[in-house]
């Protein structure tokens, strides 16, 4: 039998949940724990606290974070894939260092819709040291990182986006320069297909209907006028504007499907270069999308 695809080599959740170690730095996540049928320790996925107790030790235990939280309607993402992600920005970002994975806070990374849970920033700072700034139209998900920011005296800054038809404009100045910008686009074209997307995943795992979205999230987490395509349509379009103020724009991209279409709207955009980089992620395969004006040789850290 074939193993399963692993994470990137330096994810420290590549063997799985340390739920021992856990249990030690989080004793109150000892009340979510049961056994899965092979005798090991696991959670319900399906309970929203239980998950919010296992990222909230995640997060203490593997990154420092002693204090984290968020609001209950709101988008619990999964630590290991999302810190994956980080790990092969690093890898990009090596090759314009001679190979060497770029750490301290020199190197700027942007987050578009940073979210309530300030997930990207908060593992890339702790495995990297790199200077984040998270961005996000809703006012509540600033909030929420701001708290969690001040709560754990993390150097992180935040922007609230205040047009949600936009992205870069209104949000950057002319002095910015970042070296990546990461995001993770809502999926769904409307609250419709949002809902069918959580009955699917609901049914996966053995249940009936479930009016929860996503097991938690709010609108502009999970859907956006015209889905994800409109959403990186708009992020490719408005990356011109800047293509001068960042080295490596990136995204997730959540359907295989879209990637066609993303690669004629990079070369309309007349990109120096593009990338499409998968990521294994046990039984999942995600990827996300890169590109570039600079030429390479004015690629340099």
């Amino acid at each position: 039998m074939a193993s399963k695809p692993l994470l990137h080599p330096r994810n420290q959740h590549r063997d799985g949940y340390d739920f021992a170690r856990l249990l030690a730095d989080s004793p109150d996540l000892a009340g979510f724990t049961t056994l899965n049928p092979s005798g090991g320790t696991t959670i319900d996925f399906k309970d929203a606290k239980a998950v919010r107790a296992l990222n909230r030790a995640l997060l203490k235990t593997h990154y420092g974070i002693d204090d984290w939280d968020i609001p209950e309607t709101y988008l619990c993402p999964p630590i290991p894939g999302r810190v994956d992600y980080i790990h092969y920005l690093a890898d990009l970002l090596a090759e314009a260092d001679r190979g060497r994975i770029p750490r301290g806070p020199g190197i700027r990374a942007l987050d578009i819709g940073t979210g309530a849970s300030l997930v990207y920033p908060l593992t890339g700072l702790r495995e990297y040291g790199w200077s984040f700034t998270g961005a996000d139209i809703d006012p509540v998900s600033i909030a929420s990182a701001q708290a969690i920011c001040e709560r754990n005296a993390l150097p992180i800054e935040l922007r609230q986006q205040p047009d949600p038809e936009n992205i870069f404009k209104g949000l950057l100045t002319a002095d910015d320069l970042f070296h990546v910008t990461l995001c993770n686009p809502p999926f769904h074209a409307s609250m419709e297909e949002a809902q069918k997307g959580t009955e699917r995943k609901w049914r996966n795992l053995g249940h009936g209907k479930s009016k929860a979205l996503n097991f938690g999230g709010q609108n502009a987490e999970l859907w956006c006028e015209g889905g994800e395509i409109g959403f990186l349509s708009t992020m490719i379009t408005q990356s011109r504007i800047y293509a001068e103020q960042c080295l490596w724009f990136t995204s997730l991209v959540s359907k295989k499907d879209n990637l066609r279409v993303l690669e004629r709207l990079l070369r309309d955009a007349r990109v120096d270069e593009m990338r499409m980089v998968e990521m294994a992620q046990g039984q999942k395969t995600s990827r996300f999308i890169a590109w570039t004006y600079y030429p390479r040789r004015q690629r340099s850290l």
